[in-house]
């Protein structure tokens, strides 16, 4: 945080790591809009810096970064820091969330109700979003059941994902979004699973042909701040940042990936295969369910209240069904 000193009001400038580039709709309707958002409400005040496509941190240390202040203010995907977010990521789990608006308000939800917060106990959260479902998009292997995806090596976002694409018989390969292009390009995947905003962002809509519309996950994201910054902040200044955190702007990331989705699925290229409902019956139901209680039964055994936290996730799908 830097700090323009020799005036009643002096500026201070916040730095904001991110791992989207600046063409995302994310960047420019979401981080930019915030950053905007904050200098007004401040009267100048405070300023935002953006970094974006990890040029300040990397995808997989920038919640780390954040804490110790090599950023002021990042966005992340919690399942890049493999095991640090476990109850936050029960929102990935297939069955959860349904649209990028309904995560959002799902995820943001069960921070505000206490569910998850004790996992940001270390930063000072803004708000928390979520991707629409994530999908099965290949080269050109058509994939119509688990038993298609035998031994292809599927890029997975997260650990969490890894689990269900290894349960369905895949190989799952670990890697961030902005490193897809050029994995895919080199051949060293056969396909990714990614949504549709992913698959324009990152462009991957140019090089794969096959889509297979199977929502078996979502992913779950949070914009933070490292608390030191925000403590020393004057009164005035905290209000601002607390003004433009909470529900209204998981709700405003939510709206703008749900947009991209619809975006993202009008671009894509070759044939689209939809899966309505995985879980209700069908090859996709049994694996998908058994990497389900996997998981939650993993947390529960090392004294996480995992089910607690999928049971009121489902729960709040009503509440959140936007």
């Amino acid at each position: 945080m830097a700090c323009a000193a020799g005036s009643a009001s002096a500026t201070t400038t916040l730095r904001f790591a991110h791992i989207w580039p600046t063409t995302a709709a994310i960047h420019k309707e979401v981080f930019q809009a915030w950053a905007d958002t904050v200098e007004k409400e401040s009267n100048g005040e405070l300023k935002v810096q953006i970094f974006p496509a990890q040029t300040l941190t990397k995808s997989d240390t920038a919640y780390q970064g954040v804490v110790n202040g090599i950023a002021d203010i990042t966005a992340i995907v919690q399942g890049y820091t493999a095991g640090r977010f476990p109850l936050s990521q029960v929102v990935e789990l297939p069955g959860v969330s349904m649209s990028a608006k309904q995560g959002s308000c799902i995820t943001q939800s069960l921070y505000d109700e206490g569910k998850i917060a004790s996992e940001y106990a270390d930063s000072h959260v803004l708000y928390l979003f979520a991707s629409g479902p994530g999908y099965i998009h290949t080269n050109d292997k058509v994939v119509k059941t688990p038993e298609d995806l035998q031994g292809l090596r599927i890029r997975r976002p997260t650990a969490v994902v890894g689990k269900l694409l290894s349960e369905m018989g895949a190989q799952p390969v670990g890697l961030p979004a902005p490193e897809i292009y050029s994995s895919m390009q080199r051949g060293l995947l056969d396909g990714v699973a990614i949504n549709w905003e992913g698959l324009k962002t990152f462009r991957v809509s140019e090089l794969s042909n096959e889509h297979t519309e199977v929502p078996f996950y979502s992913l779950v994201f949070v914009t933070t701040m490292n608390k030191k910054t925000y403590d020393r902040l004057p009164d005035n200044l905290k209000k601002v940042i607390d003004d433009n955190s909470g529900m209204k702007w998981a709700m405003k990331a939510g709206t703008v990936f749900a947009a991209q989705d619809a975006e993202g699925r009008a671009e894509a290229k070759g044939s689209i295969l939809e899966v309505k409902d995985p879980l209700a019956s069908g090859p996709w139901a049994a694996p998908l369910k058994k990497a389900t209680e996997g998981y939650l039964d993993e947390l529960n055994a090392s004294g996480k209240n995992a089910t607690e936290v999928y049971d009121e996730a489902k729960r709040l799908q009503g509440e959140c069904a936007i």
